[in-house]
């Protein structure tokens, strides 16, 4: 399903009652109305990060609901299209952080690339309906996927940004993995912490400090 290491890390949850009706449900839902991401870019972020090069998590909470937006990463956005408010926060702050220009594209999978694992708490959504697929196990889905990562070893940044995506990772380790928590991104929360945070060096000074090589945030 994934093509890299997921597929045997989270092969007994793909196996569980819940997900195989998520499934057929989903199959009834893209049937009916129009969802996105489309079909194809459903485990995008599973599929280009894979479990051994994740270094960074970085947590949304469902894809964007407008026409073409939506490609199964989380903030991103696919290529042309305009760059929505939170992600034109998120590029003010790592700009500021980083003192790099502010990027002309909104397609984060560069950094997915990387080994930032861009990923939703829910990874569907019917068009125009924000929130539409919430309590369907998409959230049982993405928590056993932050079980799995926080259990490794080898050490990572999990970047929480607002209440949702703080609850979501209350599960991790923070004694072996960094945690970096601060108001969302959104136009309404950013200028109460999310400005001037300094998410990016911080993620960065860690991976350095644990031998790991820095993202390069600004390569987009």
């Amino acid at each position: 399903m994934f093509g890299n290491d997921w597929d045997e890390l989270l092969g007994d949850e793909l196996k569980k009652p819940y997900f195989k009706e998520l499934m057929s449900w989903l199959d009834q839902e893209y049937a009916e109305h129009t969802v996105y991401p489309p079909r194809e870019f459903l485990f995008q972020a599973l599929k280009l990060t894979s479990y051994a090069d994740t270094k960074v998590v970085i947590l949304g909470q469902d894809p964007y609901h407008g026409p073409g937006q939506a490609h199964g990463l989380s903030f991103s956005v696919l290529p042309g299209i305009k760059i929505p408010p939170s992600l034109r926060n998120i590029y003010k702050e790592m700009s500021s952080d980083l003192g790099v220009p502010v990027p002309h594209s909104g397609t984060l999978t560069p950094w997915a690339e990387q080994g930032v694992l861009l990923l939703n708490n829910v990874l569907t959504v019917r068009a125009g309906q924000a929130g539409s697929h919430h309590g369907r196990g998409w959230e049982t889905f993405t928590t056993a996927v932050i079980e799995v990562l926080n259990r490794r070893a080898e050490p990572m940044v999990f970047i929480l940004w607002g209440a949702p995506a703080q609850k979501k990772g209350a599960i991790v380790d923070k004694e072996r993995h960094e945690v970096i928590t601060s108001a969302h991104p959104s136009p309404l929360a950013a200028r109460r912490g999310f400005f001037g945070s300094r998410p990016f060096s911080r993620a960065n000074d860690f991976l350095s400090r644990h031998g790991q090589t820095p993202i390069k945030w600004e390569s987009l």
